[in-house]
């Protein structure tokens, strides 16, 4: 199973966010799935769409702005190309804004199950 993860970054810092419903929407408002610090970003930003594969699983497409149809005042930049919408890929980086970011990652199940940062991996050996 496939598991899908936004790393985000705005003016609170940086945070991990599982990705599972078929709407999100990404913004500066606090009704947004997704909320996004910074004056910068629009209130409805960005929209994240759930669309199904034929394999069973699905894959995420970003558009620009709200889910009723209007652009964001500043547009989306993935992987350095301003582009309305994107069916997204591992590694995709988004910019909503300065210092207002996130990078898609796909990853298999037994992926998401890593170790705490805290977590001593040293081997000692006998």
């Amino acid at each position: 199973m496939t598991l899908h993860q936004l790393i985000v970054r705005d003016d609170q810092g940086e945070r991990k966010i599982g990705l599972d419903k078929g709407l999100l929407s990404i913004g500066r408002d606090p009704r947004c799935t997704i909320r996004l610090a910074s004056q910068f970003v629009s209130r409805r930003h960005a929209t994240l769409v759930q669309l199904p594969q034929e394999d069973g699983g699905y894959r995420y497409r970003i558009v620009d702005g709200s889910p009723k149809g209007k652009s964001s005042a500043n547009g989306l930049l993935i992987n350095g190309q301003k582009l309305q919408a994107h069916m997204l890929g591992d590694r995709d980086k988004i910019v909503f804004g300065p210092d207002v970011w996130a990078v898609y990652h796909l990853l298999d199940e037994d992926e998401s199950a890593t170790l705490p940062p805290d977590w001593d991996t040293t081997l000692i050996g006998f």
